[in-house]
């Protein structure tokens, strides 16, 4: 059986700052997810109109699920970022439901460019986002 010396011997390696972004990523969704579902009468009360159990239950699904696509990420795992897209989406289309106005619903999307270009710091010339699997 063949086996690629060239890959093997290669450890992948990111910038400090790329790993401390993630380590952030999963503390602040961490906390996001927990407010959601144990605090969500306190989420309710500062929101427009009246929103339903179901809707602040799916954002704390959501927080859950970014902190799963963080550690991928730390992985090594390109799914992570993508996964990061989807939950992007669905928090837009549920803050847009629940009443938040345009820009602080697509405000949500700039955490996604900044993820992107973060995972673009190189170390030893190659950027995190070329690591990824």
């Amino acid at each position: 059986m063949e086996t690629n010396t060239e890959n093997s011997n290669v450890t992948k390696q990111r910038h400090g700052c790329v790993t401390a972004w993630l380590i952030l990523m999963i503390i602040a969704n961490s906390a996001t997810a927990i407010l959601y579902l144990f605090a969500s009468e306190m989420i309710t009360k500062n929101l427009p109109g009246d929103v339903s159990t179901p809707m602040i239950i799916l954002l704390g699904i959501i927080g859950i699920g970014n902190v799963i696509f963080s550690v991928l990420l730390l992985q090594w795992k390109k799914l992570g970022f993508w996964g990061f897209i989807i939950t992007s989406i669905g928090a837009l289309v549920i803050n847009l439901t629940i009443g938040l106005g345009i820009g602080q619903s697509l405000f949500g999307l700039v955490g996604i460019a900044i993820l992107y270009g973060i995972l673009q710091i190189k170390k030893d010339n190659v950027t995190g986002w070329e690591n990824l699997e």
